[in-house]
């Protein structure tokens, strides 16, 4: 079985509405449509890349090169996991969680996105609190950052109910325009006395020596 080789697709997060875990290929191709539907309004732009604008294939396309790409660079030094959020069995999203020689500095940082016809229904917190549940339970992270700009009250209202504190204030250009970027941290302290939606994690064992972790971990 392929997940002989990859323990990462047997890695499961279940929250009350949502799975999160990696795709098949057909989940995959289903995830761009996902993408090519929308993800923003069109006179915004909430990503520091500006991937999304361009026309709904190509959107698609950079969808699902990004996942191949990350899961044939992968290494216990350098990782992403990049998880897709099923709700009723469906993909509406991506929810990303990544480090740099995390067996070091046990910490990690994450990024999502949403379908824009999925959006507003309280998902981005639930999703979100899946990957901090694998992060700080699962591997023993000890802190997670995350961003979002100035202007994208959404995430930052997630980042706020889930305990983040602010850290630091980034400048940058994005098409053209000085774009100012909130930086966000979450000690392991912080999470533990926040409330947060209960998350079920399987799988996790035999992945472990991926996250450049031993089974002692």
């Amino acid at each position: 079985m392929l997940s002989d080789h990859w323990p990462l697709l047997g890695l499961r997060l279940h929250t009350d509405r949502l799975e999160l875990r990696l795709p098949s290929d057909e989940e995959l191709a289903e995830l761009g449509d996902v993408a090519a539907a929308g993800l923003h309004e069109p006179d915004r732009m909430p990503f520091l890349s500006a991937w999304t604008d361009v026309p709904p294939a190509q959107r698609a396309r950079a969808v699902v090169q990004q996942h191949w790409l990350r899961r044939g660079t992968w290494s216990p030094d350098h990782w992403a996991l990049t998880l897709v959020v099923f709700a009723q069995g469906r993909p509406i999203g991506v929810q990303a969680v990544s480090a740099e020689d995390f067996a070091v500095t046990r910490e990690v940082r994450t990024g999502s996105w949403l379908g824009l016809a999925h959006q507003g229904r309280g998902f981005g917190r639930e999703m979100r609190s899946a990957v901090l549940h694998l992060a700080f339970a699962g591997l023993g992270a000890e802190e997670a950052t995350s961003a979002a700009f100035t202007d994208n009250p959404a995430s930052l209202a997630v980042s706020a109910r889930l305990g983040y504190r602010p850290d630091g204030v980034q400048r940058d250009n994005v098409q053209g325009r000085l774009r100012v970027t909130r930086r966000l941290r979450l000690s392991r302290a912080d999470w533990e006395r926040t409330d947060r939606p209960a998350v079920e994690l399987t799988g996790l064992g035999p992945c472990l020596p991926e996250f450049g972790l031993g089974p002692q971990e």
